[in-house]
């Protein structure tokens, strides 16, 4: 009798020791499939920014052509020399690249700036801004307000190193003044326009726009950057906080 109780408490042992790995394979299989599930959304919606950067970008630098043409020959008439004014950015985890612009300032600005520091109007002292720059040419004044100047930088979205959407890419002077907080900017692929573009562009103080800039990064996606772009042209059109 002894024997058989001791039997049957062995078997008991055996089928609650088999349930529980059972358990524990179930749990342990639904868990990578949570996981892989997440994966595979994050990747597909990777995959679906990437698309709309490179289809708006290469339709708009078709349908942009004449107005390219153009601004690069007022601007060679303006003042003679380069169209594009290529500088060294911080994007995606602190890689540098070249930053595209239609060149807007003469062709001495940069040696400039540093006599014109004391006069930054922007309040955190992080950025420089002048509302009246004496560096900007006439013609750079006109294509800053409406962000004419922007527009090659459509190049840098096809080449992968910006996005159409996302934080402002920073100086690499200005990113030695960055905290850890704001250095979350960094994290993903900088845009050409963000929340503070469409929210008064150099009229944000630079706190602000990192925080705005977090915001857009905890709650980014297709959805968010469709309605950001869409919001982007009338804050272009009324050229509100642009110099």
């Amino acid at each position: 009798m002894k024997e058989l109780k001791g039997h049957v408490k062995s078997l008991r042992a055996k089928e609650i020791d088999r349930l529980m790995q059972m358990g524990k394979k179930r749990g342990h299989f639904q868990m990578q499939l949570k996981i892989s599930i997440w994966e595979w959304t994050v990747g597909f919606a990777k995959f679906l920014k990437s698309f709309l950067d490179i289809t708006v970008s290469f339709v708009m630098l078709i349908v942009l052509s004449p107005l390219f043409i153009v601004t690069a020959i007022i601007i060679y008439l303006n003042d003679p020399g380069p169209i594009f004014y290529v500088a060294n950015r911080v994007g995606l985890n602190g890689r540098y690249f070249g930053f595209i612009k239609f060149r807007s300032m003469f062709l001495n600005a940069d040696n400039m700036k540093d006599q014109l520091l004391q006069q930054n109007e922007s309040g955190d002292g992080v950025i420089f801004k002048m509302k009246n720059d004496p560096r900007v040419t006439p013609i750079g004044r006109f294509i800053r307000r409406f962000s004419i100047d922007e527009l090659p930088q459509l190049i840098n979205v096809l080449k992968g190193d910006m996005s159409l959407v996302g934080p402002r890419p920073p100086l690499p002077r200005e990113v030695l003044e960055y905290t850890l907080e704001d250095r979350k900017r960094l994290h993903v692929k900088p845009g050409i326009t963000c929340l503070w573009q469409i929210k008064g562009r150099s009229e944000i103080p630079f706190h602000q726009q990192v925080q705005l800039d977090l915001e857009y990064i905890r709650s980014q996606g297709i959805k968010n950057d469709i309605i950001i772009l869409l919001k982007t042209i009338p804050a272009v059109i009324s050229g509100r906080g642009a110099y």
